[in-house]
């Protein structure tokens, strides 16, 4: 299965004129929750991000991380995001990673998924997701 491609359903063009940057299980512990249990201690959250930037802007034409953008910036932009304050909602995080990634002008298009995976025994998380695509 290619997300890649899965990103073409938004427009076709992003599986042919993109490369796909990932970021899977991005494990940051987040003082996340809306119930007063959650506020005492911060919880272990799962970041999953893809991304798809213009070929121009990430060709690997040569071996040199000058030459595409750079995996740090997908993880200091959650780690800044995520900070140090509480957060309520998982929904307004998820919200606020798609729309810094939707802003960097290389990237054209975005998944952010985030996962609470100790919430309940008896299932592997809890989560929130966004995917949107800029007009070319």
């Amino acid at each position: 299965m290619s997300t890649l491609l899965d990103f073409a359903c938004l427009d076709a063009r992003l599986a042919t004129h993109c490369r796909l940057m990932s970021l899977r299980q991005f494990d940051l512990p987040v003082r996340i929750g809306v119930h007063d249990f959650e506020r005492s201690a911060a919880q272990r959250m799962w970041f999953d991000i893809d991304i798809c930037v213009r070929l121009e802007d990430a060709p690997a034409s040569s071996d040199d991380i000058s030459s595409t953008l750079n995996y740090d910036f997908l993880r200091e932009m959650v780690q800044k995001t995520v900070g140090i304050e509480h957060h309520e909602l998982q929904e307004t995080l998820c919200d606020a990673l798609f729309n810094q990634l939707m802003s960097h002008p290389q990237i054209m298009a975005a998944r952010v998924n985030t996962s609470k995976p100790d919430v309940y025994p008896d299932c592997l998380s809890i989560g929130t997701e966004r995917v949107g695509c800029k007009t070319w």
